[in-house]
């Protein structure tokens, strides 16, 4: 049986970010269903701005060919992405950009990209949830060549929602999370 590879992580660089820990419940729902699930987070590959002239110059960052590498490895992705002024994280659109260069011209475009799966989800301290930023962060993956699952989430008042050890107060919000995980991994079975 193929076991497949899910890379999951939050579009927030803050240290105690909420949706890095709705990545977590996500992967957690991923594993149980067979998966194995890579969590990381973006704060641990600081990137400069995608800048054409920069990697024209000096070739891609190490940071981000490392997070490309693990792009390239996996089959799916479990997104948890902050709402930043309606849309999704500046931190988020700059690692999908730099992941999204080919290195050589054989490499064909989108490589790390292109036929992936993946799921969105949100936490937001506002009332919707961080739901806003979903909408341009599902059309942008999808114009990539990743196909979104149609189901996603949406945690509104997030400062509240999560308990100290990281999971929702909500049982049934938990388990919403975590068949979104699964959900893919069963996809990608």
């Amino acid at each position: 049986m193929n076991v497949p590879r899910i890379l999951a992580f939050g579009g927030s660089l803050r240290k105690d970010s909420y949706n890095q820990k709705l990545a977590a419940i996500a992967a957690e729902g991923a594993r149980e269903a067979g998966a194995e699930v890579t969590l990381i987070s973006l704060r641990d590959f600081p990137m400069p701005l995608f800048d054409q002239d920069l990697e024209a110059a000096h070739g891609m960052p190490a940071e981000a060919k490392r997070l490309k590498e693990l792009f390239l490895s996996h089959q799916g992705l479990l997104i948890a992405s902050p709402e930043y002024n309606s849309g999704y994280s500046a931190a988020l659109k700059n690692a999908i950009d730099w992941v999204s260069r080919s290195e050589t011209s054989d490499e064909p475009a989108l490589s790390a990209l292109a036929g992936k799966s993946a799921v969105i989800m949100a936490a937001s301290p506002g009332g919707l949830g961080g739901l806003r930023g979903l909408v341009p962060l599902r059309m942008l993956l999808g114009n990539l060549g990743i196909t979104l699952l149609p189901d996603q989430m949406a945690i509104p008042s997030a400062f509240q929602a999560f308990g100290p050890d990281g999971h929702l107060v909500d049982p049934k919000q938990e388990e919403k999370v975590k068949a979104l995980g699964a959900a893919l991994a069963v996809q990608l079975k």
